[in-house]
């Protein structure tokens, strides 16, 4: 469902469609994901870290997606992910390790498409 996946790839078109329909909604609904997800008394990875247990564990794979990849840009290591998500294995049981399974999978997929940030000598060029 890559509607809900925007911060993992382009935005669906029914997405666009939607937000012109409802912008009040929408915007609204991006904006409280903004401010919920901002820093404040818990860094950014740790609120990410939780989204994606808490998306574990109500099995909403494209949240999943988003969660994974929003892990990724707080800087969540892989090791970081599954202490997480013990503990939605350790509340669902079977199912639970079933969905952390995907999670992991998916956690790692995005990683590894991630392209690195140049090194400094890279982003100031060979000849400076």
């Amino acid at each position: 469902m890559e509607a809900i996946r925007s911060g993992v790839s382009e935005i669906d078109p029914i997405v666009i469609k939607l937000r012109k329909v409802s912008p009040k909604v929408t915007g609204g609904l991006l904006r409280v994901r903004e401010a919920a997800y901002a820093a404040g008394l818990f860094p950014a990875k740790v609120k990410a870290l939780t989204a994606l247990t808490l998306a574990v564990a109500i099995r909403c794979e494209p949240c999943i997606e988003m969660y994974a990849e929003r892990a990724l840009e707080e800087g969540a290591t892989f090791e970081e992910v599954v202490e997480f998500l013990n503990v939605a294995m350790a509340m669902q049981g079977c199912p639970g390790e079933a969905w952390t399974l995907k999670a992991l999978e998916i956690f790692t997929d995005l990683g590894e498409r991630r392209v690195p940030p140049p090194t400094s000598a890279e982003a100031d060029g060979c000849c400076n």
